[in-house]
């Protein structure tokens, strides 16, 4: 059986003209809350999963890039994360334990925790996995009236990124962000701008933060069994020693000389 193009997204800051349709669709199908008067002052929060940021003379988007080799996904110890074959990195609730390593493990600082409920979960994009599930455009891409942000199979987004770039010379950096970048995303960025010009992180490489975070669990075990062994030994030392003390009685000694 074969297996479903992997999806994305491609986001072109040449052609945003900030009108915020992209994240207010995004509220409509996510069911959030209206946080901000104006959608270009809103950020990304538990209640806010995509924000069209004015960043100079561009407006530049900012949501979960499901990437590749999702940080998120490796970190979390209970498998609350799962990237999907098609593309979109979505989070199962009901497995979460609450610990955050998904925010700490995130390149892009995307996941958002519920600090404000007492039941808090995390928080974030997925791609809008049930309409993908449908055969359907996210959201966002179908709000939008420009083309700055086209939805499709990610090797078509790559190829039309680079038939931009052949038909309008000049007028972008010619890079691909989310390409190579953390081993690459789903959710791809052209502009005229560098990555670090547009808020993005820059110098990112080609190696998956996750390989690093697979790495230090495949330790975890010798740690831990090192540090039992460790405070194990402390304990019996620190017994010992009072038990000394209690058998040489209150003035030192052996109690039998006093």
């Amino acid at each position: 059986m074969l297996k479903p193009q992997v999806k994305g997204l491609l986001l072109d800051t040449t052609r945003c003209i900030g009108c915020g349709a992209c994240a207010l669709a995004c509220k409509e199908r996510n069911k959030l809350p209206k946080t901000s008067d104006d959608v270009l002052k809103d950020e990304l929060s538990d209640k806010t999963y995509s924000v069209v940021k004015q960043v100079g003379p561009r407006y530049v988007r900012r949501m979960c890039m499901h990437c590749v080799t999702p940080s998120c996904v490796s970190a979390c110890p209970v498998g609350a994360f799962v990237k999907s074959d098609s593309g979109p990195v979505t989070y199962l609730e009901s497995r979460c334990m609450g610990c955050r390593y998904c925010m700490i493990a995130c390149p892009f600082g995307i996941p958002k925790y519920e600090w404000e409920k007492k039941a808090p979960l995390v928080r974030k994009c997925d791609l809008c996995a049930d309409r993908l599930a449908q055969g359907l455009k996210t959201g966002c891409a179908t709000a939008c009236p420009t083309g700055a942000t086209t939805f499709g199979d990610r090797d078509a987004l790559v190829a039309e990124a680079r038939e931009r770039f052949r038909a309008n010379p000049g007028r972008y950096n010619e890079h691909i962000y989310g390409l190579e970048e953390v081993g690459g995303t789903s959710v791809l960025l052209i502009s005229d701008g560098k990555a670090e010009e547009l808020g993005y992180p820059a110098g990112l490489d080609g190696t998956p933060p996750a390989f690093l975070t697979w790495r230090a669990l495949n330790i975890i075990p010798d740690v831990v069994m090192t540090g039992a062994v460790l405070l194990g030994g402390i304990y019996w030392i620190r017994n010992r020693r009072d038990e000394v003390e209690a058998a040489e009685g209150p003035h030192g000694g052996s109690p039998k000389e006093h």
